[in-house]
Parts: structure tokens; sequence; C-alpha cells
């Protein structure tokens, strides 16, 4: 969809992939996107680079998986990064794997890790590290994960710094599977509640997030919304979807594809 290869897989298939990867010790770098990802893509060249760069990369937005069926290449099912996660730490929980947590503020981060081990007390959290730092600070943080060996790595940041520094230094990490989580553990710690699942049905997560929010999120979700119904409508009618034209800030949410 827009020149970007979506896997088309259910989250068995993909926990599947994942658990496949890490008992071979082969890197599966996952990203996923949604409508604003899509869009930001466009306008932002290094955040469409690091994307493609991924091995593996899902439907994280209902709105995704219907604009593929109309669009006549369907996907089987959104596979949400934080359902993902869920679905990882259980997994870990299972087999005993090692775990990363990279970014959010401080306490959210510790209260995630707490969480983690209470719920999936099989899970090893082996390193744990807010997402405040420099650029200075990468390469000591890549090797410290590194030497930790983690076995599943979450980078809990804004787009596109989860998506760039997964991009820099996966290589320097070396973690079997890497998965950036966005504000996942801003939920799983309780400081932002998810939408009802009947919501999420609907697709209208992104609604719910403004109805908490609404003077930091509406304009964001307008213009990203409005801006991917147009790039569906181009497709369809066999046009180039446009790209965004400088100046107009829809922040929110290259080299080929491994």
């Amino acid at each position: 969809m827009f020149g970007v290869p979506i896997d088309s897989l259910t989250m068995d298939q993909a926990i599947g992939r994942i658990a496949g990867a890490i008992e071979s010790r082969s890197p599966l770098h996952i990203g996923v996107v949604n409508a604003a990802k899509l869009v930001n893509m466009r306008r932002d060249p290094q955040l469409r680079a690091s994307v493609l760069e991924s091995d593996l990369i899902l439907a994280d937005g209902m709105s995704v998986v219907w604009a593929s069926r109309m669009l006549g290449c369907p996907l089987p099912e959104r596979v949400a990064g934080i359902d993902l996660m869920t679905e990882m730490l259980r997994l870990a929980d299972r087999r005993g794997y090692r775990v990363a947590c990279l970014g959010a503020e401080e306490e959210v981060l510790r209260k995630t890790v707490a969480r983690i081990r209470e719920d999936f007390p099989g899970a090893r959290v082996v390193v744990a590290r807010n997402g405040y730092f420099s650029s200075t600070d990468e390469p000591a943080i890549a090797a410290e994960i590194a030497e930790a060996r983690p076995d599943m790595l979450f980078v809990a940041m804004t787009s596109p710094k989860k998506e760039n520094f997964m991009a820099r230094w996966n290589g320097v990490m070396a973690v079997p599977v890497s998965h950036g989580v966005g504000g996942s553990f801003d939920v799983m710690a309780g400081k932002v509640q998810r939408a009802p699942e009947v919501w999420q049905r609907l697709g209208l997560e992104w609604l719910y997030r403004v109805k908490q929010e609404p003077l930091r999120l509406w304009k964001r979700y307008a213009v990203t919304n409005t801006h991917f119904i147009l790039m569906v409508a181009r497709e369809m009618l066999g046009g180039r979807a446009p790209v965004t034209p400088p100046g107009v800030d829809v922040a929110g949410a290259g080299a080929p594809r491994r």
C-alpha cells in the first residue's frame, strides 16, 4: 500500500515468526503502520527509510485494514502494536525469555516493569532505560542492551524517534526481536486509558485518544485522517497519493526492505 510492503499476517502467525527468530537467534525488526504513520512517511524520508528497513511490517490501525480491502489487497486482520507486545510478553513468560524495555518517562517505565514482573513472572527484564536521552547517549545505550543479551526489545518512544533509533542501532544491539511500541508503556502503567474494544473494532481508537487529550491531539488527527482518506482515494483512482506540502505539521506517529 502506497509503496509500503505490509505483511499479510494474523497475530498468531506474527507470534510464530517471532518465536522462530528468537530460537534461531536471527534478527527480526518489527515495524507497525497506522494511517498517521503512512501519511508521515510521505513527508519524512528518514522515517520512511527507517520503517522500510523493518523485516516485518504489520497493520497497527483498522483504517489500514479497511483501506487494504478497498484497494484489493486485503489484510487478514489488525495486529495492533500494543496487543503484539502483550502476546510477546506471554511468549516470554512461557519460555523464560529476556526482555529489554527502552523508553517513556522514568515513573512510567518503573510501573511498566513492575507490571511485567507481576503479570508475566517468567519474563526476565534485563534492561530498563527511560526514553529521555540525547543522540550522544545512544552508543552507550545500544552497547548496554547488547551486553545484556535480551531476546526481545520494546522501544516505547514517539515516531520518528523510535524508528530511527532502531534503524541506527539494531545491528549493534543484536537483539533477535525488536518492536517499536510507541505509547504502550503509558497504557500498561495506567497513565493513559486504552479505548474500549467496541471503539477499537470501529476504528475509533484515535478518537478516544483525542477525547483524553483534545487540545494536543485534535488538529494532528484531523490533518492526518483527512490526508489518509485522500491517499486512499487517489490510489483507488489509479493516481499517486499526494505528498504533504511543506509546513503542514502532521507529526505523530529509504533503504530497501531486507
